[in-house]
């Protein structure tokens, strides 16, 4: 019997939506409860996936708020992943890993025309020129820190 061509792919553990952490003593609970989660060089991306984006065909305007955080290369809806009802996931990717970042911090959890956004790093996008880059820049990165103090 012939694999169904329209088939969805999973959601990649590291796209989940982790819990908050409540178990975080007082002193260094923020204003809000948070996931915990670390990211090292390897797991940034320039690469971002959306979640959470209400279906009313809202590419432009999701374009124009990720464009508020750095020069965007291109935007493109993902068919290929499990989503919610009625809600689309994008892969936004950004022309600098510090633009992805910023973009990720502050639009994460965010509402966007009734939906809440989830973001996650997208590395398996990377092509292997990018990921090199990617680690060059940050071996730059640590040997200026190291040369300043």
């Amino acid at each position: 019997m012939p694999k169904d061509p329209i088939q969805k792919k999973k959601i990649l553990k590291h796209h989940q939506q982790q819990a908050y952490c409540t178990s975080r003593p007082a002193y260094r609970q923020g204003r809000k409860f948070t996931a915990i989660k670390a990211y090292t060089v390897n797991n940034e991306s320039q690469h971002l996936y959306i979640y959470g984006v209400p279906q009313i065909n809202l590419r432009k305007e999701l374009k124009n708020l990720c464009a508020r955080y750095g020069e965007l290369d291109r935007t493109a809806v993902v068919q290929e992943v499990d989503t919610e009802v009625f809600t689309e996931c994008f892969h936004v990717h950004f022309t600098n890993i510090q633009s992805a970042r910023r973009a990720k911090r502050l639009l994460d959890q965010r509402s966007f025309y009734g939906g809440v956004l989830h973001i996650c790093y997208a590395p398996e996008c990377e092509s292997m020129l990018e990921t090199k880059s990617k680690l060059d820049q940050r071996k730059m990165d640590v040997i200026k820190r190291l040369k300043n103090g």
